[in-house]
């Protein structure tokens, strides 16, 4: 009798395991069609799927092992483990630092090209995430180019905020279309961020549709109806901060590299016109200023932008490229998807939307030494533009050029897939200084929210760092710019500045640019909270980044607690004066600081050599 009762005690606890991550930290209870989320006990979130999953934990669980190499990104050796169940047309993975799930096989669904349409009819396919009202959050309104705020709130019942994609509202008036990431604090301490991955051909993105405390997952306009043998992954990142900010799992479940040889890819730190002169790529000599700036900051890389097909007095995009490389520069370059804004939208246009004019223009980059390309305006989510950016992928790698994706969707995990991918706007940006004052007041606060949202699912091509002013001002500090190039994590990192605001920095500074990594091996979260402050540490081979923002408008103190760094040789202290005409103080602390305090809307940058 004892035999028996020990035997069945063990297969109780053998079923209870199954429904756990290997760390144990994570677990799901199936209740009927919804699934349960627990983090160390604490409730997360509940899923619901048309799927019965009660009988998920007598499933038998198979463990997945993550292991690969990154060009770019958080983190070069990417690990990570899940318990894998199969129940019915539900794939779910239960990973150390959140859970994935798909549904293999799906049945044909409806599609959703604006906001009238409430979206596809329930069926295996269909998923509900519950945010109960008083939740905090930082959501963002669905818009195309993904470049909205992420407001804290703790209610769904938010007014819309126009967009160029227009406004999606319920009929009581409140925004009912949202984009992801989605990050959520259920509890104290305990953070959930909901997004997916691994898009593939012949699929389109989605978004989440509310009706009240059900978030649907809604999936954009398809052509035809679905033939592909798998749903993309759902994805929700689940712990503290630190998991949230330092997981890989949105690259962890996307098809490995699909190239045999990637050493021609190269992340690194960009020379950027448009910032301060948004028609600037059409003037040979402002293009001349901006490659000098490079090599004389030993930056690797220059874009021209927009316009270069109606350059003025007399010159060419040839001329332009072959000054570049006669600096040692690599040159990129930018052109219209002509998907999405066209008229009215610079050029050039239509160059790339067939296969074989790609296919033509690409060989012509290659030929002239073009070191990749910039491909704005996309048009949202729907299956044309996922099928046109794996088109562009493809065919950019064959021509060894890397690719920058801007006005386009957020990373889905195709920056390990195609590792020429080093990086993707989908972001509310610096270059909005251009555009409309809203940004000026909001920075600093939208700043220290990007890292634990925006870029925890991939790079996030922001153009940081601009120490003078726009078209409207920014109130920003000079180190709380400087931080921005370690906290937002890009493979290609475009410095927005003009050249002669760059050149007139202290040489400090001027090196610091010079040996900015633009790929880490490492990250850490240091200390924050999404909206006040974020503090960052990022290792390039055995120097350490520590970057730290303030987003209130009084001084704050910020936590930095480095024993991780163990033994060093030297550090070098960034941080604000507050004297305007003497903005920098640059010390090298013979002690590393347990903490800095910041200026309103402040930062610091300290760069550490570590022991070997």
């Amino acid at each position: 009798m004892k035999r028996v009762l020990f035997f069945l005690l063990s297969c109780c606890a053998t079923m209870a395991m199954a429904q756990q991550s290997p760390n144990g930290k994570i677990t799901v209870e199936p209740h009927g069609q919804t699934l349960a989320v627990r983090f160390q006990q604490q409730s997360v979130i509940e899923v619901t799927t048309a799927v019965d999953v009660s009988t998920l934990s007598q499933c038998e669980p198979q463990r997945i092992t993550t292991d690969y190499e990154m060009v770019a990104g958080k983190r070069r050796h990417c690990t990570n483990e899940a318990n894998e169940y199969h129940c019915g047309q539900l794939v779910l993975r239960i990973y150390n630092d959140g859970l994935a799930f798909r549904f293999e096989k799906p049945r044909a669904v409806g599609s959703v090209s604006d906001g009238s349409s409430v979206g596809p009819t329930p069926n295996a396919t269909s998923t509900t995430y519950r945010i109960a009202e008083g939740t905090p959050r930082w959501m963002q309104q669905w818009s195309e180019a993904y470049e909205g705020f992420y407001p804290f709130s703790t209610t769904a019942k938010v007014p819309p905020v126009p967009s160029f994609s227009g406004i999606f509202k319920s009929d009581e008036g409140y925004c009912n279309r949202w984009g992801y990431p989605a990050l959520l604090e259920p509890a104290q301490g305990v953070f959930a961020l909901i997004t997916e991955a691994n898009i593939e051909r012949g699929q389109s993105a989605s978004c989440l549709y509310n009706d009240g405390e059900l978030f649907r997952v809604v999936e954009d306009k398809r052509e035809g109806q679905a033939t592909y043998e798998h749903t993309p992954w759902r994805v929700v990142i689940v712990g503290t901060l630190a998991d949230i900010v330092q997981s890989t799992l949105v690259t962890d479940v996307a098809e490995p590299c699909q190239l045999d040889d990637i050493s021609w890819i190269e992340p690194g730190v960009v020379s950027w016109v448009y910032w301060a002169y948004n028609h600037g790529s059409n003037d040979y000599n402002i293009i001349k200023r901006y490659v000098d700036m490079a090599a004389t900051l030993h930056l690797p890389y220059v874009l021209i932008d927009a316009e270069w097909d109606e350059m003025r007095d007399g010159k060419t995009i040839e001329d332009a490229i072959a000054y570049a490389r006669e600096k040692g520069i690599k040159p990129m370059i930018w052109y219209n998807s002509s998907i999405g804004w066209v008229n009215g939208a610079p050029g050039p246009k239509y160059r790339l939307n067939k296969a074989e004019d790609r296919e033509r223009e690409f060989a012509w980059c290659q030929q002239l030494g073009v070191a990749g390309v910039k491909v704005d305006f996309f048009s949202g989510d729907n299956q044309r533009n996922m099928d046109y950016c794996l088109d562009l992928l493809a065919c950019a790698a064959r021509h060894h050029l890397l690719i920058n994706f801007h006005g386009a969707t957020i990373p889905r995990g195709w920056q390990r897939t195609w590792p020429n991918l080093l990086s993707t706007e989908a972001v509310y940006g610096a270059e909005w200084y251009n555009n409309v004052g809203t940004f000026t007041a909001k920075a600093a606060c939208h700043n220290a929210t990007l890292p634990f949202t925006r870029n925890v699912i991939g790079p996030m091509d922001y153009t940081p760092c601009a120490f003078t002013d726009s078209q409207h001002p920014h109130i920003t500090t000079h180190a709380h710019e400087l931080a921005l190039t370690v906290l937002f994590e890009s493979g290609l990192q475009h410095l927005a500045d003009r050249p002669e605001s760059f050149l007139t920095q202290p040489q400090d500074v001027q090196d610091f640019l010079s040996q900015l990594p633009a790929a880490w091996d490492e990250t850490r979260y240091v200390s924050g909270y999404p909206g006040r402050s974020a503090v960052l540490a990022r290792r390039s081979g055995s120097t350490w980044y520590i970057a730290g923002i303030n987003g209130t408008d009084e001084s704050a103190t910020l936590d930095c607690d480095l024993t991780f760094i163990g033994r060093y040789r030297q550090a070098t202290l960034f941080a604000d004066s507050g004297n305007a005409d003497s903005p920098w103080t640059i010390t090298k602390p013979k002690q590393l600081p347990k903490s800095v305090t910041c200026q309103p809307r402040g930062g610091f940058v300290c760069i550490i050599s570590a022991s070997k």
